[in-house]
């Protein structure tokens, strides 16, 4: 790659994706443009890639495979030089029993129930969601009406050495979730995600790479008091890993329900999808360039923007 300016101090910058998915699926097609806007360049490497360990920042993009290798995961996290979302946050943020923590703060959340393996496993009455506390894509989750059938998958999940999670089943799931970006902290866009668990007793349809569910997704304009629940969300999960809230590059806060009751489903702060793709072509546009502006000021912070002094601006690529 020439670069316009030798002189100038240029990251390595790795958008991370995953051996099935080594480009993301898509939806960030336009970030490499966007950091290009802000004179950061950024090529897409699989995770596993051993390249990843010579840039100066990788961003974890479509990693969609770490649950089924979280440890060898978790470790490279902490032998990339710089990576956005952090170690710490991505372990904290890879098990949902991260919803225990954020309900101890005062967060409204969708009840959930843990059971490590060899702990016994309680089916509340009514239907019910059972999946792995480590996964994502809706993949291992199912919807259950039986109490027995959920015991049954509960055991499948601890024979494979998983923590279980029991939710009761919200209806309001038919209606979607509302999935709320934010960058650095501040709200950037929000889209609705249709209903991905089919009938009881069935699994999700997955995408042809198998790494995560199928979904129906559409732009939207959410309630303040949706806002609030994200908000609420991200103070405690910063206050609880001891980190500003702006230190958190991306976050996605998917909430059910409407102004009157709405609670937290999940707080993604590892991979998630950012839905680029629901926006219309202006507005995807300028929040892009949001993201590569987030991502300029995080790398400045740390000293390693393209105009960075010290050490690291000595070296050149």
């Amino acid at each position: 790659m020439k670069l316009a300016r030798p002189e100038v101090f240029h990251p390595r910058i790795v958008l991370a994706g995953c051996p099935a998915l080594p480009d993301g699926d898509g939806d960030d097609a336009g970030l490499i443009a966007a950091l290009r806007t802000r004179g950061l360049h950024a090529r897409w490497l699989s995770w596993d890639d051993p390249a990843t360990l010579d840039a100066d920042v990788v961003i974890l993009r479509a990693t969609w495979d770490y649950t089924e290798r979280l440890a060898e995961f978790l470790t490279w996290t902490r032998r990339v030089p710089m990576l956005l979302n952090g170690p710490d946050v991505v372990a904290w943020s890879a098990d949902k029993r991260y919803l225990a923590d954020l309900a101890a703060a005062g967060v409204a959340t969708v009840p959930t129930a843990f059971f490590a393996p060899g702990e016994q496993v309680t089916i509340p009455p009514g239907e019910v969601v059972v999946k792995p506390s480590v996964g994502a894509g809706s993949v291992g989750a199912m919807r259950f009406r039986d109490g027995d059938a959920a015991l049954g998958h509960a055991a499948a999940l601890h024979a494979d050495g998983r923590t279980v999670m029991v939710q009761p089943y919200d209806a309001r799931v038919v209606d979607g979730e509302t999935a709320m970006v934010f960058l650095r902290g501040e709200p950037s866009h929000a889209f609705t995600k249709g209903p991905m668990l089919p009938a009881p007793g069935r699994g999700p349809v997955l995408d042809p790479s198998g790494t995560y569910a199928e979904e129906s997704l559409q732009s939207a304009d959410p309630v303040g008091e949706l806002w609030d629940v994200g908000h609420a969300a991200l103070a405690a999960a910063a206050e609880h890993l001891g980190i500003g809230v702006t230190d958190l590059l991306y976050a996605r806060v998917d909430v059910l329900g409407g102004a009157d009751a709405p609670a937290l489903l999940e707080l993604e702060l590892v991979e998630p999808s950012l839905g680029w793709r629901q926006l219309d072509e202006s507005t995807r546009k300028q929040q892009q360039r949001r993201f590569a502006v987030a991502v300029e000021s995080a790398l400045d912070e740390r000293g390693l923007g393209p105009f960075a002094k010290g050490p690291f601006a000595q070296r050149r690529p």
